[in-house]
């Protein structure tokens, strides 16, 4: 009997649907993955801004993570936006039961609008205990200063950053450069190599010019734990994400939707859910 290939989104929802819980689920099932989620808050937000946040009932957290968790084999997830500590470590404690191999993390912190989504006094609770689960961690700029304690300027300060950020527990950070200016964007990988060494990945596509970035970050990283899921090694994951990015970014520059930043165009080329016999 064959199964679809299957992954799990753990993260807020975007009721404008360009980012969030939507994106992902958009995401994961335009590159052939079939997508189970579990709604860690609510947002009242549109193209032009998050207006409020209202955290789901940690139980209920938990209990969606545990419903699926017996039901499907759950091997690739990711967390998107948790806002508090009780969230947090509702979530950690059921992951503590059922871990999870291939879990990517994307620290969301604060909206592209500038309203926090993660409380302050959840960073601590957030690093400590989910940071170590994670396969790759995914900040971009502002948020692996947060991480890291240090301003980041350029490369150098980048992997001093993902070291830093590793010591909490994590062996691979994708730093995207997105926030950078230039004509290129360009996201750097870092692995924790055998006797301490640090591996170095980049990975560049031109910038397009374009309002509609709404839910690049949710976009990526669960296009990442979509291609592990397929079976690409990370390397391979996060080019083929970083294009996929880039393609949908420039299938939606011109797609006038809504009155602020709209989303990505997530099927400009939609897969089948893609049928395994099972995982090698």
């Amino acid at each position: 009997m064959s199964f679809y290939i299957t992954a799990l989104t753990i993260a807020g929802s975007d009721c404008c649907g360009g980012a969030g819980i939507q994106a992902h689920i958009k995401t994961m099932s335009s590159l052939g993955v079939y997508a189970t989620s579990v709604i860690s808050s609510i947002t009242v937000q549109n193209t032009c801004g998050v207006e409020a946040v209202y955290a789901v009932e940690p139980q209920i957290v938990s209990g969606q993570i545990r419903s699926i968790m017996t039901d499907f084999d759950i091997r690739f997830a990711k967390i998107g936006m948790v806002n508090d500590c009780s969230t947090i470590a509702a979530i950690a404690d059921v992951l503590d039961f059922y871990p999870i191999p291939f879990l990517i993390i994307d620290p969301v912190m604060v909206s592209s609008s500038g309203t926090r989504l993660m409380q302050a006094d959840a960073l601590s609770t957030f690093c400590q205990r989910l940071l170590p689960k994670a396969k790759l961690v995914t900040p971009n700029i502002p948020e692996a200063e947060i991480l890291s304690s240090m301003t980041i300027r350029d490369q150098t300060d980048m992997k001093k950053a993902a070291g830093k950020i590793m010591e909490w527990g994590c062996s691979n950070v994708l730093i995207k450069g997105g926030h950078l200016p230039g004509k290129t964007k360009t996201d750097y990988l870092f692995i924790q190599g055998a006797a301490g060494r640090m591996e170095e990945f980049s990975f560049t596509e031109e910038t397009v010019c374009t309002e509609n970035t709404h839910g690049t970050g949710c976009t990526l990283s669960s296009a990442i734990t979509a291609y592990l899921a397929r079976g690409n090694k990370l390397e391979e994951a996060v080019s083929l994400a970083k294009n996929y990015v880039h393609r949908a970014l420039v299938e939606g520059c011109d797609v006038k939707t809504g009155h602020g930043h709209g989303p990505l165009d997530h099927f400009f080329a939609p897969e089948k859910l893609i049928k395994r016999m099972n995982y090698e």
